[in-house]
Order: C-alpha cells, then sequence, then structure tokens
C-alpha cells in the first residue's frame, strides 16, 4: 500500500541542544590538543612520558588538555625545558582547576550537600577548607573563613558550573548587603522557633551561596603559583609517567641560564605613493633577520632587478653583522625560505619591532595569499589579546620596551631614533617613497637599509629586554611574553 499524507507534522530526532554543544566542544578541544602538540614536537619539545628525573631551564608553559588513562579530556599544563646541552624537553603537569564558595556558616554542610546533588556529576571533588578573608574585619590576627572548594576535572567544566552558580550569588550579595541588623533582630525576634527549624528545611540552598572566590585565576597562574614554578630558573623534575603529577625541584646551584636562540626580523615592502602598504595589494620585497649575531637577507627577484651578494653591516664593533643573502625568485619562495629557515632553526624566541600590528599581520595574509597557513607552518598565530604568539617560542615586540622604559618622546619612538639614542650609532635613513624606486635601481642600497632595521631590532632586545624579561619571570608565575604583555599595558 502507498503511504498516504496524514498531515501530521513528525519532527525529526534530534540530540538536545546542551548534548550537542557539549560533544562538539569535546571534539573541538581533542583537536585542539592534538594540533598543540603537533607544534610543539615541530619545534622539539617532546612530551616525557617515562619516570626518570630530567634537569633544565624553564622556559615557557601553556595550558593544554590532554586524554588520561580513562580516556578523557582533563586539564594540564605544558612546562617547556630546555637542557645544559641544548636539547629539549616537555613535562606535562595534569592539575585540577578548582574555585571556593563561601555559604553562610549554618548552612555549610546543607550547600555541600545540596550542591553535591544538583551538580553531580559535573566536578570532581568538594570539601571544605579554611582560608584567610581579607573581608573580615579582624582577618590580621589569623581567624579564618569555612569556604566550599570544589575541583574540576577542566576549566570548561569549571565555567558551566560558575556560570550556573553566579546569578545567585549576585543576587544573595546584594540581598545581604541591602540587610541591616535591626531587620535580622525583627525577625528573629516575631519567628517562633518551630517556624525556624521548618524554614530551615525548606529553604533553597542556592539562596546560602553569598560569595564565589578565585574562579577568575588564569587556569597555567594557578597552577605554577600553588606549585611555585617559575619561567627563568633550573628545575629537576621527577617524572612519573604521562598521567601522574611530576615533581618539580629548584635548582638554586645552578645559575648560568643557557644560550637560547634568538631570531629578530623585519620586512620591507612595496606600496603605492603616498600610502600606507596594505597587505591585500602589496607585496614583501625583502625579509631581514639576525639568529644568534649571523644576519641574513632574503629578497623577491620579481621586485628586486638584481642579485645581491653576502656583505657585511656592522654600524659599530660591539654590534656585527655578516649577512647572508637568498635571492628567490618571487614572493612565495621568499615566504617559503624564511618558514623553512624557522623550522631548520627552531628560535625559543622571535623579536620584532612592531611586529603585532605590522610584520605579523602582513606576513601571515600574504602566506596566505600563496596558499600558506602561518599558524600551521610555524606555529604564530593572533591570540585574543590581539598579539601574536606560538605555543613552544616567544614573541617579543621591543616597541613595547620603549614605550615603557626608554623614556623616550613619543616622536622619537620609531626604530631609527632608539637605535640612535640606546645603541649609540646611526642607522641607515631612507625616504619611504624612494623604495620602490631603489629597488630596481639600486638594491643593494635597499639593501643595507633592510638589514639595518634587523640589526638594530636584535641588538636592542639582547642588550636591553632579553635579561630584564627572564629576571621577572622569576618572580611572576607566567609565560615571559605573557608577563611582557601584560606590565606593557599596566604601565602604558
Amino acid at each position: 500500500m502507498a503511504p498516504g499524507n496524514t498531515g501530521r507534522f513528525v519532527k525529526p530526532l534530534e540530540k538536545s541542544f546542551f548534548n550537542q554543544f557539549k560533544e562538539d566542544s569535546s571534539d573541538v578541544r581533542l583537536k585542539q590538543s592534538i594540533e598543540n602538540d603537533l607544534i610543539d614536537n615541530k619545534y622539539g619539545f617532546f612530551r616525557v612520558k617515562d619516570y626518570q628525573e630530567h634537569t633544565g631551564y624553564l622556559i615557557n608553559m601553556h595550558s593544554t588538555e590532554i586524554v588520561d588513562e580513562d580516556k578523557r579530556l582533563v586539564a594540564a599544563v605544558d612546562y617547556y625545558f630546555i637542557k645544559d646541552d641544548g636539547s629539549r624537553f616537555r613535562v606535562t603537569q595534569p592539575f585540577q582547576p578548582y574555585f571556593y564558595l563561601l555559604a553562610k556558616k549554618e548552612y555549610i554542610q546543607e550547600v555541600v550537600a545540596y550542591i553535591s546533588k544538583k551538580f553531580a556529576g559535573s566536578f570532581t571533588s568538594i570539601d571544605t577548607v579554611m582560608k584567610e578573608d581579607l573581608d573580615l574585619p579582624n582577618h590580621l590576627i589569623g581567624l579564618k573563613q569555612r569556604y566550599i572548594k570544589i575541583s574540576f576535572a577542566t576549566v570548561t567544566e569549571m565555567n558551566k558550573m560558575r556560570q550556573a552558580i553566579m546569578p545567585a550569588v549576585r543576587k544573595n550579595r546584594l540581598a545581604l548587603k541591602n540587610n541591616s541588623y535591626y531587620t535580622e533582630m525583627l525577625t528573629e525576634s516575631l519567628a517562633n522557633l518551630s517556624e525556624v527549624v521548618s524554614s530551615k528545611k525548606q529553604v533553597d540552598h542556592m539562596e546560602n551561596i553569598i560569595d564565589i572566590r578565585e574562579y577568575d585565576v588564569v587556569y597555567h597562574i594557578r597552577v605554577s603559583t600553588d606549585l611555585k614554578i617559575f619561567t627563568g630558573l633550573w628545575y629537576t623534575v621527577q617524572c612519573r609517567g604521562p598521567y601522574n603529577q611530576a615533581t618539580f625541584i629548584q635548582r638554586d646551584d645552578i645559575i648560568d641560564r643557557p644560550d637560547m636562540i634568538v631570531l629578530a626580523f623585519d620586512i620591507e615592502t612595496t606600496k603605492l605613493p603616498l600610502k600606507f602598504p596594505d597587505a591585500n595589494t602589496d607585496q614583501i620585497m625583502m625579509i631581514s633577520y639576525m639568529i644568534d649575531g649571523q644576519g641574513y637577507l632574503i629578497n623577491n627577484r620579481e621586485i628586486i632587478s638584481a642579485d645581491v651578494v653576502d656583505f657585511e653591516y656592522t654600524p659599530t664593533p660591539e654590534f656585527e653583522g655578516l649577512f647572508t643573502i637568498f635571492n628567490e625568485p618571487d614572493e612565495a619562495a621568499l615566504i617559503n625560505r624564511f618558514f623553512e629557515h624557522i623550522m631548520e632553526i627552531r628560535p625559543h624566541i622571535i623579536v620584532t619591532y612592531n611586529g603585532d600590528f605590522f610584520d605579523w599581520p602582513f606576513v601571515e595574509t600574504r602566506a596566505a595569499v600563496h596558499d600558506l597557513n602561518m599558524s600551521q607552518e610555524i606555529g604564530f598565530s593572533k591570540n585574543t589579546a590581539g598579539v601574536y604568539s606560538c605555543r613552544p617560542a616567544m614573541h617579543m615586540d621591543c616597541l613595547c620596551w620603549v614605550k615603557r622604559d626608554s623614556y623616550l618622546p613619543v616622536g622619537s619612538q620609531n626604530l631609527k631614533a632608539v637605535a640612535k639614542a640606546k645603541l649609540r650609532y646611526d642607522p641607515v635613513e631612507l625616504d619611504p617613497e624612494d623604495m620602490c624606486r631603489l629597488a630596481t635601481d639600486e638594491p643593494q642600497v635597499l639593501s643595507n637599509y633592510s638589514v639595518s632595521d634587523a640589526v638594530a631590532t636584535y641588538y636592542l632586545y639582547m642588550k636591553y629586554v632579553h635579561p630584564f624579561i627572564f629576571a621577572l619571570c622569576t618572580i611572576i608565575p607566567m609565560e615571559p611574553d605573557e608577563v611582557w604583555f601584560l606590565i606593557n599595558i599596566t604601565f602604558i
């Protein structure tokens, strides 16, 4: 019998929005975790999975998620180390994120039982702990407050529960603020003992949660603070396999820092007359960079009229610059050469001058034009703060230091003026409107100009920024480029 039209619409079976979002979120996070491992491995930071001791200098840290022995995603922090022989390794430290709830004293156990039932399966443990509370009027005499500590497997699960509890906390705090001792005394005097007992049984315990604490501490800062782990120091790490917490022992007897691979680069681009370069239409003419004092220059022969041979640019004996030249046929080959060289030497630190707002976006856009994904190739991409970063390598923009610590006026904060004031030499200067003409008529002059920026950027970083930033990291439990970015937005 042929099926007939009954006129009724049968809704197809679908997953609930929450479950679908949860599955999609887990898939995305697992994919991100795999991508993190791939880029870390490309830079030579392989995860330690043995049961041995490893000694290294901690240079970086990043939050991540790993799959535990029960095949669940759990939060962890990757710590990046350099050994004294220059080799690299990565230690992954699983750690449960947590926050604290403050409940009314007489309802603490009831709130614990209520949360355990209402949010069952959303957290890994719940307990009460004694902590100092600076809001207490007499906290200086050593009095402590009892808090409810809730721990989670991942930061995502912690944030979901925080979002569920936060509206009630805000409402309760507002009610507590508007309350007065007179209204409390009046309520107690008018209520009978039996009514108090019955109300205690029927109360909604979400109303008894009056505060939530330490929910906004960034995860890797939380872990590093609790475990007292700081970059810029030597540690002996006692590993206990891929799923268990390692023990970090600070080595105060090792003082000397290992030699880090530092790459400082600068680009020169084409542009229309009297206009700023546009990455969508203009091209990269040159990329000049220095790696541990050795200079390199990559030329785009579509723009540069002749091959440039190796030369030396040494403005002063203190700032030596011997440059090796790569003459590439076009822009795609130029970018490929640059990316390949980065992955060949695998720098620990990449330095720019105003790179967050010009060099990196321009290179990223031009790479995309030639079907190259900069994030996949070298691991650098723009983060949520609007700056370019990479997990296994650090990015230091020297312009941040100039704005905060150089004490130079705003009109003298360009790279040429900074080189004159801080490095004490006169750099090569050209009119930007002449650069495209010089690429055709005098490529050697343009090459000298290009490498002068790389030399200034490299030695400015090595002389002023490098020792300062890693000294600061020994007392601030953050990533080095995060310390750099945060102290600058704090003080600028």
